[in-house]
């Protein structure tokens, strides 16, 4: 049975999250960064023999001061990504051992992840060369034109809002990269480049808590999440974190928790 490589593209600019002094990867949730919390389900994997993660080459001098420690305990390999996230992913692609046969690409953002999702989407992209999450659409979908004025409302049926992550046999994701130079510069996501060989990608029910953080507010509610995951504690998945956390139980939430009172900001 193949082995899964596992890449985290961390390298882009984290223009919308809304901290200047802090990237969405390296800033605080419960006690440790974004990104290990995102790797986290990842390690002590028997069906994981490499883990990637690439950052930006500005921040290796401060990731290094931070992260060395873990990095090491945790046999992580860090590369320098690129200026988009598909050069970063395949700088990233250069880097896979010769034991690897599928590979998983996960938002480093997306701090969430259970193992039950990982199981699920590996279990498919065995079996179909190429898997991804995805969950159904609910809001009422509009095309809007430039100045604001709908133009019709877009049918709902069949649509998934996609997440990571996506999975692929190593081959497929090669020859994808290998000619994204050459394909609609309107992709998005990986599973798009491998569409566009006329591989098929198969989906695999997702999670609406399997969020990806893009500004503060979400940051916040990543922190709910982790906190009321049932059964679930907040700890690092290292015996040194990047700040101190604790092995104490899950707090109870109060309504004004999950929706937010007047005068609580962020820290």
């Amino acid at each position: 049975m193949g082995r899964f490589a596992v890449i985290l593209p961390a390298a882009g600019r984290s223009s919308r999250f809304g901290d200047v002094k802090e990237k969405k990867v390296f800033a605080d949730l419960e006690g440790r960064a974004v990104w290990l919390h995102s790797v986290g389900p990842f390690l002590n994997r028997d069906d994981v023999c490499q883990i990637i993660l690439a950052i930006a080459p500005d921040d290796r001098e401060r990731f290094e001061r931070r992260f060395r420690a873990n990095v090491a305990f945790l046999n992580i390999q860090v590369v320098d990504g690129g200026a988009e996230r598909h050069d970063t992913v395949a700088r990233s692609l250069e880097k896979l051992t010769e034991d690897v046969a599928y590979v998983a690409i996960h938002d480093a953002a997306r701090p969430c992840l259970t193992s039950e999702l990982i199981d699920d989407v590996f279990a498919a992209a065995r079996r179909f060369g190429a898997a991804l999450p995805g969950i159904p659409v609910a809001d009422t979908l509009k095309r809007v034109r430039d100045d604001g004025m709908i133009l019709k409302t877009v049918s709902r049926a069949g649509l998934r809002a996609v997440q990571t992550p996506q999975a692929f046999r190593r081959d497929w994701l090669i020859a994808a990269y290998e000619r994204r130079d050459r394909l609609d510069a309107t992709i998005t996501d990986d599973a798009q480049l491998v569409e566009a060989l006329g591989h098929a990608c198969h989906v695999v029910p997702g999670s609406s808590f399997n969020h990806k953080i893009t500004n503060l507010e979400d940051l916040r509610l990543a922190s709910l999440i982790l906190r009321t995951r049932a059964g679930a504690k907040v700890a690092p998945a290292h015996p040194f974190g990047d700040e101190e956390a604790s092995w104490s139980a899950v707090p109870k939430v109060r309504p004004e928790d999950l929706f937010g009172g007047p005068s609580e900001e962020l820290g």
